[in-house]
């Protein structure tokens, strides 16, 4: 299936995001946020008795939903579509170190997961699930990312993700602005706008919802470091130099000028969740209807019903 870009316009550059990217796949494990968030996705999953005979999961490395899927799906086929080729060899050098002799796996001819690059994703056989956890807030074309999820998906279908929404890291917009030092990071896209986004692709009866998380620090450094696990600026809008030793420093003591009167740093994040299935296709209606003339008169000399005796 071609990537067309859809007519969806967000500040984004994807440059920058590709940097990012490739920072965050040499990490030796998901960042603690996206595997809470994957559990709180996985209790969701009872909510659908579709039991998948094979999934997708988008970014696996990133996500850190594998055992939860195993666990929820034990018999399915388990497909990981990595972004990048170095998240590709951690993720297959991973599940070789995972994976239980065949002795121990309950059934011996069960298959292995299979993993494959993002730009490959649209050539393996379709899906009952496509899942995602906390990707889909970086990439440039969401509306784009969700018609490919639509072509993969089997009829019947359905697609779960999870992102970051317009309310997250709020602080971190206002020491920014505060400061004069440009844009924070790329701007998120509204829960609302993704249920749209979903009809306009295909799907139908989405479900969206969302919820915000207060997370706090004892200090500024590990606030940042935790900041990078999650990902980097790649708004175009960004400070478009580069930044120093002196601006490191005049970065942490501002958040900790921030602290409440526990001591402690906070910043906010809007979690949002959607569903939605892939219904099968509705017979297109048409405006006008062609009768030919011997179905007329066949019509006219049928006897009418009588009404009463």
């Amino acid at each position: 299936m071609s990537q067309t870009p859809s007519a969806f316009q967000r500040a984004f550059d994807p440059v920058a995001a590709a940097h990012v990217m490739q920072r965050l796949s040499l990490q030796p494990q998901a960042p603690w946020l996206h595997t809470e968030v994957a559990g709180r996705m996985a209790q969701r999953l009872s909510l659908f008795r579709l039991q998948p005979e094979r999934l997708l999961e988008w970014w696996p490395t990133w996500g850190g939903a594998r055992s939860l899927l195993t666990q929820a799906y034990p018999c399915a086929h388990h497909v990981g579509v990595e972004c990048t080729p170095t998240g590709l060899a951690h993720a297959q050098s991973q599940a070789r170190a995972q994976r239980p002799p065949w002795w121990r796996l309950g059934h011996w001819t069960k298959q292995a997961p299979e993993w494959v690059l993002d730009a490959e994703a649209d050539q393996v056989p379709p899906a009952q699930l496509v899942w995602s956890n906390m990707m889909l807030h970086a990439v440039a074309d969401p509306p784009a990312l969700l018609a490919r999820w639509h072509h993969l998906l089997s009829i019947d279908g359905f697609v779960m993700f999870s992102c970051l929404g317009p309310g997250s890291l709020v602080e971190l917009r206002q020491l920014y602005a505060s400061q004069g030092w440009g844009a924070a990071h790329a701007d998120f896209v509204d829960m609302h706008d993704l249920g749209d986004m979903l009809v306009q692709v295909g799907f139908s009866d989405p479900v969206m919802d969302q919820e915000t998380l207060t997370l706090t620090w004892a200090d500024s450094a590990a606030l940042l470091a935790e900041l990078r696990q999650w990902g980097g600026n790649v708004s175009p809008n960004r400070f478009s130099g580069l930044r120093t030793p002196r601006w490191l420093r005049q970065f942490l003591l501002a958040w900790q000028a921030r602290a409440n009167p526990s001591g402690r740093l906070s910043l906010s994040l809007e979690v949002v969740y959607g569903h939605a299935f892939k219904a099968a296709p509705r017979v297109p209606i048409r405006s006008e209807t062609t009768v030919s003339v011997d179905t007329l008169r066949r019509m006219a000399r049928r006897p009418r019903a009588q009404n009463g005796p």
